[in-house]
């Protein structure tokens, strides 16, 4: 009998530590995340002049604008990155794949101590006005929300590769939190420009 009970233990273990669904407070967080970095977000660009908008503190530095716009970009292309990981097949792999990436990335994306080279497709060029950056943001969020709200897969097994191979294979809750966790890196991207001698007041 104590064998069995042993067994049942052991059995129970395994199926709860390769279960691929997200838990509730999982969720919960990625639900904050997406919050608190939207509610930082647009307080940051909020009544900003177009001067202010447009203001660069050095010619290799990136306006509040043009952060604001590699942010709506990123945004993007991190959710197509989540749907790709949704579109592949459950990865068998999945937990030796993506052990400890969670707290990596939430340690190293919020840390601007690590500067990184934004790839070609979300560098900002300008080209959306303020208004439609703001749009674009929002319209982008709510879509991330709803999936973030609503989604019932198990997300853990669905993996995908990240193109810096510092993150290699991430599961689709990864890449669901990276979202508002960039979203965070570049807010306070945003704070230092404001925060700069020359910005117009």
């Amino acid at each position: 009998m104590r064998l069995v009970l042993a067994f049942l233990g052991i059995s129970a273990f395994l199926l709860q530590a390769s279960d691929a669904n997200i838990t509730a407070a999982e969720r919960t967080h990625a639900i904050k995340l997406l919050q608190d970095s939207q509610k930082e977000f647009l307080s940051l660009v909020d009544g900003l002049s177009e001067e202010q908008w447009n203001y660069k503190p050095g010619p290799d530095r990136w306006s509040v604008g043009e952060t604001a716009e590699h942010i709506v970009l990123a945004e993007g292309g991190l959710f197509a990155n989540l749907e790709r990981a949704m579109a592949a097949p459950p990865n068998p792999d999945w937990e030796t794949k993506t052990r400890g990436k969670t707290e990596f990335i939430e340690k190293v994306m919020v840390d601007r101590s690590h500067k990184a080279q934004a790839p070609e497709a979300i560098v900002p060029h300008g080209k959306l006005s303020h208004e439609e950056v703001i749009q674009r943001y929002k319209a982008g969020r709510a879509k991330t929300m709803k999936f973030a709200e609503e989604n019932e897969v198990p997300l853990k097994e669905h993996t995908a590769d990240h193109p810096f191979p510092v993150f290699g294979t991430l599961n689709a809750y990864q890449w669901l939190i990276y979202i508002p966790l960039h979203n965070m890196r570049h807010d306070q991207q945003i704070a230092e420009v404001k925060a700069s001698p020359g910005f117009p007041k």
